[in-house]
C-alpha cells in the first residue's frame, strides 16, 4: 500500500497499536548447536503469544538487500525504504533536537581505533563512555574550516557524535569516510558533483583535523564519518494514517528517525521496565506506540551469541506487561537481522507475529525462525505491516464499491 491508498483509506478509531521491535532480532544457527539465538532462548511468554497470533517472516527493503537501520524502521511505519531513506546523520541529529537548517549536512560519526599504521582496529574506540566522548567533542568543535564554512559537532551517545558542516552550497552527495569493517584504513570522501567535491574536500580536511587532535586519545584515536545527509520534508503519519503516534526509544538515532515521521518522541530511560512505565503513563494519549529494544542488536554486532540469548529471555520475562495492556493489535518483530554469528547486519528476512482479537491465528507454535517460517503470513514486505495491523484494529475503510 502506497502512502496515497493509506491516505484514502485511513479513518480514526479507538483502537490502540503497539510495535514492539526488538532491534536485529533475526539470527542464524550456531555452528555448534545448530539453532539460531531464538531457538536457544528460553520464550514461553512469547511462544505462547505467537500460537494466539498471525505469523510470519518480513523483509525489510528486498530479497537480499541487507538493510540499514533506518530503511528497516521506516518499512515498519509503512514506509516504502525505496522512496523514503534519509543518511544516519539526519536521524542522529534530529534525535538530539539538532536544529537542522535546510542547507545543513550532517554525518554520523564514530570515534574508533586505528594502529600505527592508520589500520582501523574497532569501529567503535572500545565503546567509550558518554561522559569521555563529550570530552573528545569539545576538541573537536575547535577544528576550523574557514569562514565560510562551520563544523558544528556535538555529542550522542558512547562513541557516537554527530558532525553538521553548515554554510552555502553544500551538498550530501559525498561518500563516507566509514569502510564500515576493521583491517581496513580509512576511506578518503568523494563528491559526485561540483559541490559534492567542493563539500568532500571540506570533509576530508575535517577528518585531517580531527586525526591530529585524536592521535593521543587512544582508543578514541581517529573519527569515522558516514551518512551525509540533508534533512528530508516526509508526509506525516498523523496526516497519512489518521493516528497520533509516539516513539518509546532511548537511543538517539531511533528517536530521531521516529520524529521525521512526525512521532512524538518520549522521554524514556535505558531499561526495559522503563520503556513499559512509560507506555503506561502515556496511553491514552495516542494510538500508535513504537516500543524500541536495542540490546539484542547490540549483542549481535558484538558477535555475542549468549549475550543475545540472555536479552531475547529478558524481553520474554517482561512482555507479559505488555499483553496486558491489551492493545488491540500487537506487534512482535525486528529491524532487521543481526546474526551473532555474523557480527553485522544480515539480509535474512526478520521474525514476526501479529496479535489480535481479529487475528486468524495459524500453526505457528513457537516464536524463532523455523516455526515462523510456517506462519500464514509467509515470508512479506515490511512495509506492509503496518496496513496489516490497521486493518486488524479496524483503521482501515473498505477500497472501492
Amino acid at each position: 500500500m502506497d502512502l496515497a491508498l493509506a491516505q484514502e483509506l485511513s479513518q480514526e478509531a479507538e483502537t490502540k497499536i503497539v510495535l514492539f521491535v526488538m532491534d536485529g532480532l533475526g539470527g542464524l544457527p550456531h555452528p555448534d548447536t545448530r539453532r539460531t539465538e531464538l531457538e536457544a532462548a528460553y520464550t514461553p511468554h512469547l511462544d505462547r503469544l505467537a500460537k494466539e497470533s498471525v505469523c510470519g517472516l518480513t523483509v525489510p527493503v528486498a530479497p537480499g538487500v541487507t538493510p540499514g537501520s533506518g530503511p528497516g524502521h521506516l518499512a515498519l511505519f509503512g514506509y516504502d525504504p525505496l522512496v523514503y531513506n534519509v543518511g544516519r546523520g539526519v536521524l542522529e541529529a534530529a534525535g538530539i533536537d539538532f536544529d537542522l537548517q535546510p542547507s545543513d549536512v550532517a554525518a554520523r560519526g564514530n570515534f574508533c581505533t586505528i594502529d600505527d599504521d592508520g589500520v582501523i582496529t574497532d569501529r567503535r574506540a572500545g565503546r567509550i563512555g558518554s561522559e569521555r566522548s563529550e570530552e573528545l567533542v569539545a576538541g573537536l568543535r575547535e577544528i576550523s574550516l574557514g569562514d565560510s564554512v562551520r563544523a558544528l559537532v556535538e555529542p550522542v551517545r558512547e562513541h557516537r557524535f554527530v558532525l553538521v558542516l553548515r554554510g552555502e552550497g553544500l551538498s550530501d552527495e559525498v561518500t563516507d569516510t566509514d569502510p564500515q569493517k576493521v583491517g581496513v584504513k580509512a576511506l578518503a570522501s568523494r563528491g559526485s558533483t561540483k559541490d559534492g567535491k567542493a563539500t568532500a574536500k571540506l570533509v576530508n580536511e575535517w577528518v585531517s583535523g580531527a586525526q591530529t587532535y585524536l592521535a593521543d586519545k587512544s582508543p578514541a584515536n581517529m573519527a569515522l564519518l558516514r551518512g551525509f545527509a540533508k534533512r528530508p520534508d516526509w508526509p506525516q503519519m498523523a496526516d497519512v494514517f489518521k493516528m497520533r503516534a509516539a516513539a518509546v526509544a532511548h537511543y538517539p538515532m531511533y528517536r530521531g528517525l521516529a520524529k521525521l515521521v512526525g512521532m512524538e518522541a518520549l522521554t524514556v530511560g535505558p531499561a526495559l521496565e522503563d520503556s513499559f512505565a512509560v507506555l503506561r503513563e502515556n496511553w491514552d494519549r495516542f494510538d500508535y506506540f513504537f516500543v524500541h529494544y536495542k540490546h539484542t542488536d547490540a549483542a549481535g554486532e558484538d558477535g555475542d551469541y549468549e549475550r543475545k540469548v540472555e536479552k531475547i529471555e529478558e524481553v520474554d520475562g517482561a512482555i507479559r506487561t505488555l499483553v496486558e495492556m491489551e492493545p488491540d493489535v500487537l506487534m512482535v518483530t525486528g529491524d532487521h537481522s543481526t546474526p551473532a554469528t555474523m557480527a553485522a547486519h544480515s539480509w535474512h528476512s526478520v521474525p514476526f507475529m501479529l496479535h489480535s482479537k481479529w487475528a486468524r491465528a495459524d500453526r505457528c507454535d513457537n516464536f524463532n525462525e523455523p516455526a515462523l517460517a510456517h506462519g500464514s503470513l509467509g515470508t512479506f514486505p515490511a512495509k506492509e505491516s503496518l496496513p496489516l495491523a490497521m486493518a486488524h484494529a479496524g483503521r482501515l475503510r473498505k477500497y472501492g464499491a
